[in-house]
């Protein structure tokens, strides 16, 4: 066997390959390669270790980071530390679920279709839609995905979306919409929230959607009322709404507002930060967009002998059908992330859903009040979730490096994503904020700014 336990080719098996194919060593495989471009000197890699030498390595590097269960954290901007009730990992961790992936024989995956179920029939209750499919990557790909429904379906290549909408989900929006050719019209903000004027002027019949996030990048809850009408009276043009999918626990749903899509990524209910992913995106439609949803729905049915059983109802992709009719190259779903939202959903109750999107809005207006009293400038009015703008007339890094030395971690630096809010730090405040924390850093912070 080879001295390396985790190299799983012996010398052995390299000794036999190379004699399958009829030549003498390494050198031989690798003749046709010219000689004066081949590498001839040593990589420049670490020696090797021993396993143990290897664990204690790493061991030292792990506790270089910092990470929630350390110090407070402040920062949010699409990526929130909030409580993951126990049981979560208990099921998720189940083996039958763990090592599950697509459910393509029904009869001998009822567990996992009726998990995928469950979880469609959650997003559909918390964003007041009709239909949703069984997840996607992300909170990005939905949106890049909606937008490609949209176009599809109207015919239209105008794309109408707001600067206040996640700065990451517009650059994946770029990516898709260039390929299709689709022409993207970015809406300014004012005040932290959609321009609606500049928007009004840009819809026309050319438009196939608007995209507005709800509540925004900003921490603002948008008037989805007035966007709705504005988008509607167009000719064709459909209405998609990105949302944090706890705010709707508490929030009127988009779909009460005639949203015709509603994107999001799950993260908020019941998945781990985990240094920014793995996420589940979340994709809900209106009835008659049903068929053009892309990725698979599970739908509910019955045997032969009556009993309830759960089917793969639509699959879209290019997989499954000609590849002409699909609507989408989406090649999976998140199952094990999307059970694990079921699971937090399920676990915490519509009560549950609405008292944490509460203490959310609770926390961040204390936390708002607590910094403005510390000569913090709070830039947000008062329709806010649980994120707001602070001016820390300072560069954030500096202001951050700063506050992790006091044992916290500081909130997003939006100059990162937007030009026009240099010295501006994105603050987010969840239920995992005690208030003695809130207080710690609404000092630290005040503190840090007046010099």
């Amino acid at each position: 066997m080879s001295q390396y336990r985790y190299l799983p080719v012996t010398d052995e098996d390299r000794r036999e390959m190379l004699d399958v194919i009829g030549v003498q060593s390494d050198e031989e495989l690798f003749s046709d390669v010219p000689e004066k471009i081949r590498f001839k000197g040593e990589l420049n890699l670490e020696p090797q270790l021993s396993e143990p030498e290897l664990i204690r390595f790493l061991s030292r590097l792990a506790k270089k980071n910092v990470s929630t269960s350390d110090y407070p954290s402040f920062l949010g901007a699409g990526i929130y530390d909030h409580y993951i009730p126990s049981v979560v990992d208990s099921v998720i961790s189940r083996g039958e679920f763990y090592t599950a992936y697509t459910p393509y024989q029904a009869e001998v995956s009822q567990g996992e279709l009726q998990a995928i179920f469950e979880f469609q029939s959650l997003i559909c209750e918390l964003t007041g839609m009709e239909a949703a499919n069984s997840s996607m990557y992300d909170g990005s790909t939905s949106l890049a995905e909606a937008a490609l429904l949209s176009s599809g379906v109207t015919r239209n290549k105008k794309i109408v979306v707001s600067e206040t909408v996640h700065p990451e989900y517009r650059q994946v929006l770029a990516t898709y919409a260039h390929g299709r050719r689709l022409d993207v019209v970015t809406i300014p903000s004012k005040d932290g929230e959609t321009d609606v004027q500049a928007l009004q002027a840009a819809i026309n019949d050319e438009t196939a959607c608007v995209i507005v996030q709800y509540p925004n990048f900003f921490g603002h809850v948008e008037p989805l009322k007035d966007i709705e009408e504005m988008t509607h009276n167009a000719k064709r043009a459909q209405l998609i709404v990105a949302s944090n999918p706890l705010a709707l626990g508490i929030l009127t749903p988009p779909g009460d507002f005639n949203a015709d899509i509603v994107v999001g990524d799950c993260q908020p209910l019941g998945i781990s930060e985990s240094f920014g992913g793995p996420h589940c995106g979340y994709f809900a439609v209106s009835k008659k967009l049903i068929r053009k949803v892309p990725g698979r729905l599970v739908g509910e049915t019955v045997d032969d002998k009556g009993q309830r059983g759960y089917v793969l109802t639509l699959q879209a992709r290019e997989q499954h059908i000609r590849r002409e009719k699909a609507t989408s190259n989406i090649c999976s779903n998140q199952a094990l992330n999307a059970l694990a939202s079921s699971v937090a959903m399920n676990a915490f109750g519509k009560k549950g859903i609405r008292e944490l999107a509460e203490q959310n809005i609770q926390k961040a207006h204390y936390a708002a009040k607590k910094l403005s009293e510390e000569g913090v400038t709070v830039c947000d009015n008062h329709t806010f979730f649980n994120e707001f703008v602070v001016d820390c007339k300072r560069p954030v890094s500096e202001v951050n490096r700063a506050l992790l030395d006091q044992g916290m971690i500081g909130g997003y630096d939006l100059a990162k994503s937007f030009s026009h809010c240099e010295n501006k730090m994105l603050v987010a405040v969840t239920e995992m904020r005690s208030k003695a924390e809130i207080d710690q850093f609404a000092e630290a912070l005040g503190g840090i700014i007046r010099g």
